[in-house]
């Protein structure tokens, strides 16, 4: 049974690319998430819905989009080439950025991004464009280091949320980290966790940190003292 009660829950589609969206925001909602998927993936990924469906029991509008349509995710099975490219990508975060600033139901809440993967290099990216409407940022497994230059101009508070047993994406967060002097980071690390936060209460402790870095960061006082 729900605990929660939804003041709207609808699909959307982002323009020019024909993106398609899963909006949902709870009533009293004090923030909005907009969910960057990975590398393969959509919005329909089980982890992203699992922690968004957490997120609006706990408050906050939830916005989960396909980062490509159809036809590219048809033509990204075989050529692999769309899922890397991170410009592009981001570009269409700041669409769907923007189309939460429309809507009257989300008036006035602050925004931050949820990625995973190569979605969280997306976000990013996306954070510098939209630089002041972003408060925060949280990564699953992420990839980061694949923002490249623009890691130094990122302003959003960013937590790295990566799993013990994954080492390279650890490494790479570390680096990845070091390079963000312009803002707040911290990274935790979900022990004995692999790549995809598989492992039994791995993604609880994952959709928990992410509630405490949203609610320190998007709340006007703070219900956290984890940080």
């Amino acid at each position: 049974m729900s605990t929660f009660s939804l003041a709207a829950t609808s699909t959307v589609t982002i323009e020019p690319w024909e993106l398609q969206g899963d909006w949902n925001i709870p009533r009293h909602a004090y923030g909005v998430v907009v969910f960057c998927h990975g590398t393969g993936s959509s919005r329909m990924s089980p982890r992203n819905r699992a922690v968004a469906r957490r997120l609006n029991e706990g408050g906050l509008a939830t916005l989960l989009f396909d980062l490509l349509n159809r036809e590219e995710e048809a033509e990204d099975n075989w050529s692999h080439h769309l899922r890397f490219d991170i410009p592009a990508l981001a570009e269409r975060v700041v669409r769907a950025t923007d189309w939460v600033g429309t809507r009257r139901e989300s008036a006035g809440l602050p925004t931050a991004y949820f990625g995973a993967s190569t979605g969280a290099a997306a976000a990013l990216v996306a954070s510098v464009a939209c630089a002041g409407s972003v408060k925060a940022i949280v990564s699953r497994g992420g990839r980061p280091d694949l923002a490249g230059d623009r890691l130094g101009l990122v302003r959003a508070p960013v937590l790295l949320i990566v799993g013990g047993s994954d080492t390279e994406v650890l490494r790479l967060n570390r680096k990845a980290q070091a390079r963000m002097k312009n803002a707040e980071t911290r990274i935790a690390v979900v022990p004995g966790a692999t790549h995809l936060f598989e492992e039994p209460g791995a993604l609880d402790e994952v959709t928990q940190l992410a509630l405490d870095w949203f609610s320190l960061h998007l709340r006007d006082k703070p219900a956290s003292t984890r940080w």
